[in-house]
């Protein structure tokens, strides 16, 4: 699996989403609750941007009439028919053994951890002041 850096930690508010290209493939990158979550962006019911999507909580009822919530802004809504999906691993909610988005995993690493390849070059001290959002595909 290739490693891509797509963004700063920065260039993806919280509550935001980044659509990058990598490989041909459109890939959504939100960021929710302080965490980075990747998916393909594109709905598998009629192909709606997922970057459109609203990042809603999870709604469970134990009884009529009482409503809980749980994981804001982990779910997404498909913006052209509603149809959610679980950020975390792109699961639907409405059919969890057939339909799924696909997920990419997200790591976030300081920028002097990063290895470019197996060769050494004379280096230079760098100051890093932020963290970059890596995708694996």
């Amino acid at each position: 699996m290739a490693r891509h850096i797509v963004a700063t930690t920065s260039e993806i508010p919280p509550g935001g989403n980044k659509v990058v290209d990598i490989a041909g493939r459109d890939i959504v990158v939100f960021h929710v609750n302080g965490e980075f979550f990747a998916l393909l962006n594109r709905c598998p019911h009629e192909g709606a941007p997922l970057e459109k999507a609203a990042c809603v909580a999870r709604l469970t009822s134990p009884e009529p009439g009482v409503y809980e919530r749980s994981r804001v802004g982990e779910m997404l809504r498909c913006p052209w028919h509603g149809w959610e999906f679980d950020m975390r691993n792109g699961q639907s909610w409405f059919d969890p053994k057939r339909v799924k988005i696909r997920s990419y995993p997200v790591a976030v690493e300081r920028g002097a951890e990063l290895q470019k390849g197996p060769y050494v070059a004379e280096t230079f001290p760098v100051h890093v002041e932020d963290s970059y959002v890596i995708v694996e595909v």
